[in-house]
């Protein structure tokens, strides 16, 4: 069997010892290159979206493309892949989201940037109300939204969580559709966009939809910076109806160095921290999709291109 990893080359080095490592513990004997001389003899695609190959219609044995990102908008829409695709839904990958989402939302909620940025040392004794005070809207309910979601519950916090379609999930109250979504911001005072970006997605908080926000709420974005518009949210911010902006996603990344962003005194900017692929634990998501693959069973995480996710 012969696995090919396509990826910037500074991957390369992260999986070489881990992803044989994860293969010979699943009893799975291949042979991994990072060249493909005869595209015909490749069984499976390991693929990180930012890597050049873009033409998939040699790779007429591959049963299967496994993405290395949970996002997978660079590649969904691509007419030569015909071959199943599988998007990153990895353990290590959610916890670290769950622990950005929890973090920000804290110091939102807290209010602990008037103590830790504080120059002109005012003694502000003001309490913040308890988290159970803070109504939250999870907007996206997949692996990583419902993981935050409970997360945050767990601290008390009230949690509402949006998806597009219908979901049904015990313990959580969940709205959906272009309505539902209107009434779900009408109520929160933290907001966190955990989406990914399809055409239904984009610019989906605009200016009308930053408008229902009760005054002064804050918004945290680690899902795709397609989701916000951007005019939309500076003139929110200047105007004082969204307080705070935590942003870790942006339509061009690196964000440029003269973008409005970097220097808005409530804007705050994370350079796309809030969840990584973790080698250890997104090899053996790897070898179990190959593993299913070479048994005849169904995917992990197969990618609905109808949907884009």
């Amino acid at each position: 069997m012969t696995l090919i990893l396509f990826a910037a080359p500074a991957v390369w080095p992260e999986y070489e010892t881990i992803l044989p490592a994860a293969l010979a513990e699943a009893g799975i004997a291949a042979r991994i290159v990072t060249e493909a001389p005869d595209p015909a003899a490749v069984d499976y695609i390991i693929y990180a979206p930012s890597a050049p190959l873009q033409d998939f219609a040699p790779y007429t044995r591959t049963k299967a493309v496994l993405s290395l990102w949970a996002g997978v908008e660079r590649i969904v829409g691509n007419a030569s892949l015909t071959q199943p695709l599988c998007r990153m839904v990895d353990p290590w990958l959610t916890e670290g989201m769950v622990e950005w989402v929890v973090g920000h939302t804290l110091r939102h909620h807290l209010g602990m940037d008037r103590h830790i940025v504080n120059p002109g040392h005012v003694w502000d004794a003001t309490c913040p109300p308890l988290a159970r005070e803070r109504p939250v809207a999870m907007l996206g309910l997949g692996a990583l939204g419902l993981a935050a979601a409970r997360a945050l519950q767990a601290l008390n916090f009230p949690v509402t969580g949006w998806s597009r379609s219908p979901k049904a999930i015990a313990g959580l109250p969940t709205d959906h559709g272009p309505e539902g979504l209107d009434r779900v911001l009408q109520a929160a005072q933290i907001v966190v966009t955990l989406l990914p970006k399809t055409p239904e997605t984009e610019n989906l908080l605009d200016a009308r939809r930053l408008a229902l926000l009760p005054r002064g709420a804050a918004i945290l974005n680690p899902g795709r910076g397609a989701l916000i518009d951007d005019t939309a949210l500076l003139a929110a911010l200047e105007a004082g109806q969204v307080g705070h902006a935590t942003l870790d996603v942006f339509r061009t990344e690196p964000l440029p160095p003269d973008h409005p962003y970097w220097a808005h005194p409530r804007v705050t900017v994370t350079p796309h921290i809030a969840a990584d692929t973790r080698p250890w634990s997104a090899a053996r998501v790897i070898v179990e999709n190959i593993r299913r693959g070479e048994a005849g069973e169904p995917f992990l995480h197969l990618v609905d291109r109808r949907r884009g996710y």
